[in-house]
C-alpha cells in the first residue's frame, strides 16, 4: 500500500456547506440566482467590511469586470504585479490594453513600491494599478495608494489569496477602488469555482452585476446595448461559500499555525528562509513558502523531487510574469538599481510547501523531516 497523499492545499469541509445546498434543491433555486448568492454577497461584506458587492464565477471574471468598470481598453497601460499568477494579468489583455510589470520587493515578495514610483516616471499616466497580494501577505498598500493618489490612478486589489488576512487592522480588498476574492479550489474557503468583486462604490457594482448577467437592458424583450458575459455565481455554489464562510477563521488559524510550525521546525537551517510577512499586516498564511539561500548547494527542485518521492505535493513559486513568454513584448520595472529583477530570484530560489489545514501532527512531521533531511538535518 502507498503512502497517504498529502495535498498542497486541498478543499476542507465541514457539513454546514451541504445544508446551504441542500436548501437550493429544496427549494428548487439551481439556477445563478437566488438566495444563497445574495445571502453570500452580505455575509462576505459582514466579515470584510467592504461595501458593495457582486458574486461572480471567478475571480478573473471580477478583475476583469473591475477593468470594464474602469473603461479600460486597447492603448491604455495597466501597472500589475510581475509576480504572481497569469490570471491577475491576462483581463487586461482581454481588453486590449498593455500590461507594464512592476517587480516584487524583497519584504513582502510583494508591488515594490520604489518599482512602481519608477514606473510612473516611465509611463506617466496607467489607466490603473493591479497589485496581487502573494500568497496571502499584504503588500505596503498605504505606500503604494500614496502613489496612487499622487498621480489620481485607480487602485485595484487582487486579494484572491489573501481573503481574511489584514492591513493596518483593515480587510485586504477593501482599500482600493475594487477588491477582488477567489473561491477557487485551492483558496482558504472555497465555492469550488467562484469568486467576489467588492468597491464601496454602489453604482459601479451595480453595473458590474448588469455586465456579469449578459448586460440585458430592462425591457421585458431581449435587448442589450452593450456587450455582457456570463459572470454570475450559480445558487448552489454560493451555498458551498456561506457554509465555507462560517469556518473562515478556523481556516486561518489553522494555516497561520503551519506556517510557525515550518518556521521553527527550520530555524536551525541557516540555508532556509521562510517567505517574509508584512509587519503592518496579518497575513492568512494561505500558502507557507521558503527559500533557499544562494550559497547553498540544494535546489528547489531537488526538494521538490524528494516531496514527490513520498507522495507529497509542492508547488514552485510563480513564475514572473514578465518571464512569461506570452508577455515577453511587455515591460517590465525592477525594483534593484542594477536592473535584476526580486522576483525572479524568488522565483529561482524558493517553493511552497505543503500547507493543507487537514495535515496531522504525523504529516508535518513526514514533511518536515524530508525537508531537514535534504539538508543533512
Amino acid at each position: 500500500m502507498g503512502k497517504k497523499r498529502i495535498y498542497l492545499s486541498s478543499p476542507t469541509m465541514h457539513g454546514r456547506e451541504q445544508e446551504f445546498v441542500q436548501e437550493a434543491f429544496d427549494t428548487n433555486w439551481i439556477a445563478p440566482l437566488g438566495p444563497n448568492v445574495t445571502a453570500f454577497e452580505q455575509e462576505m461584506l459582514a466579515y470584510t467590511g467592504a461595501g458593495y458587492a457582486t458574486a461572480l464565477s471567478a475571480g478573473t471574471a471580477a478583475i476583469h469586470l473591475a477593468l470594464k468598470l474602469l473603461n479600460i481598453g486597447p492603448g491604455d497601460v495597466v501597472f500589475v504585479s510581475d509576480l504572481t499568477f497569469s490570471a491577475t494579468c491576462n483581463p487586461i489583455v482581454y481588453e486590449g490594453a498593455t500590461p507594464v510589470f512592476i517587480d516584487a520587493e524583497p519584504d513582502t515578495w510583494n508591488m515594490s513600491p520604489l518599482a512602481l514610483e519608477k514606473a510612473f516616471e516611465k509611463y506617466p499616466h496607467p489607466k490603473a494599478v493591479l497589485c496581487a497580494y502573494l500568497y496571502g501577505t499584504p503588500a505596503q498598500i498605504n505606500e503604494i495608494m500614496t502613489i496612487c493618489e499622487k498621480h489620481h490612478v485607480p487602485y485595484i486589489e487582487d486579494a484572491a489569496e489573501s481573503l481574511g488576512s489584514t492591513y493596518m487592522g483593515r480587510h485586504t480588498g477593501t482599500f482600493g477602488k475594487f477588491g477582488i476574492y477567489s473561491f477557487n479550489g485551492n483558496k482558504i474557503i472555497t465555492t469550488s469555482g467562484g469568486g467576489m468583486l467588492v468597491s464601496d462604490d454602489e453604482e459601479a457594482i451595480k453595473k458590474a452585476l448588469f455586465l456579469a448577467t449578459q448586460a440585458r437592458d430592462p425591457a421585458r424583450h431581449y435587448q442589450h446595448s452593450q456587450i455582457g458575459y456570463n459572470y454570475r455565481m450559480s445558487n448552489v455554489t454560493a451555498g458551498i461559500g456561506r457554509g465555507q464562510l462560517l469556518y473562515m477563521e478556523e481556516h486561518k488559524a489553522r494555516k497561520q499555525a503551519i506556517y510557525r510550525q515550518y518556521q521553527e521546525a527550520f530555524a536551525d537551517i541557516p540555508e532556509i528562509s521562510m517567505n517574509p510577512l508584512n509587519p503592518d499586516g496579518d497575513a492568512n498564511n494561505w500558502l507557507s513558502c521558503m527559500t533557499i539561500a544562494k550559497s547553498s548547494s540544494m535546489t528547489p527542485d531537488e526538494i521538490m523531487d524528494a516531496l514527490d518521492a513520498e507522495n507529497i505535493e509542492s508547488r514552485p513559486i510563480w513564475k514572473p510574469m514578465h518571464e512569461q513568454p506570452v508577455f515577453a513584448e511587455c515591460d517590465f520595472v525592477p525594483h534593484n538599481g542594477d536592473g535584476s529583477s526580486v522576483g525572479s530570484d524568488i522565483f529561482a530560489r524558493g517553493l511552497c510547501l505543503p500547507s493543507d489545514i487537514k495535515n496531522t501532527v504525523e504529516d508535518m512531521e513526514r514533511i518536515i523531516g524530508i525537508v531537514r533531511k535534504c539538508f543533512g538535518r
